[in-house]
């Protein structure tokens, strides 16, 4: 295999990229200076390296604890359990939530092989059981899978008295009625509520 096909074969792994993707992406680094592909090849051995998983939260980190969970100024009582890093990066995104996080990198999944000891649930647990958390809420995603984990944790949790809610789903804000399917307008019709 010649260096360009490894490269294009390795770039085609990433998620999302395609063979064709990935060639473009190839020939762009070619036609690059020699010091842009040394920042990214540093860039990535850097990532490999220093970052890691957050004691706390399991959030990436170069620091631990993260910034979020040392930062004196959060709701240290109410915790957001989401799937990824990235979905934190979105709640964050809306300056509205001013708790912590727990991140479960991923969601409950049978027939991919995916069960509740993959996910980061029993370090959930080990949080909430050291005590001072009084709401957890869960941000899974509007997935079956999503929807199967959410369910989970909140049976997990809910024996121990501390208060499980759920993002609210439905319309989105300038979404048309007809172009809405069915499964959202079913959930905003039985999540709706007084105005």
């Amino acid at each position: 295999m010649t260096p360009i096909d490894r490269l294009i074969h390795e770039l085609a792994k990433l998620p999302g990229i395609g063979e064709r993707t990935a060639q473009r992406l190839a020939f762009f680094i070619l036609r690059q200076p020699k010091e842009y592909s040394e920042a990214l090849a540093g860039a990535l051995s850097d990532v490999k390296e220093k970052v890691r998983l957050c004691s706390e939260c399991q959030n990436l980190t170069e620091h631990d604890p993260c910034g979020i969970c040392s930062d004196p100024r959060r709701i240290r009582e109410t915790i957001c359990v989401v799937e990824e890093p990235s979905d934190v990066m979105a709640v964050e995104r809306t300056h509205s939530f001013r708790g912590r996080y727990h991140i479960l990198h991923g969601a409950l999944s049978p027939l991919d092989g995916i069960g509740p000891e993959d996910l980061k649930i029993a370090d959930l647990i080990r949080r909430l059981e050291s005590g001072g958390v009084s709401e957890v809420i869960v941000a899974t995603n509007a997935s079956v899978e999503g929807e199967a984990t959410a369910l989970y944790i909140s049976r997990l949790i809910k024996p121990t008295g501390i208060r499980v809610t759920r993002l609210a789903s439905g319309i989105p804000v300038g979404g048309d009625l007809e172009y809405i399917d069915a499964s959202t307008l079913t959930r905003a019709l039985e999540e709706r509520r007084e105005i």
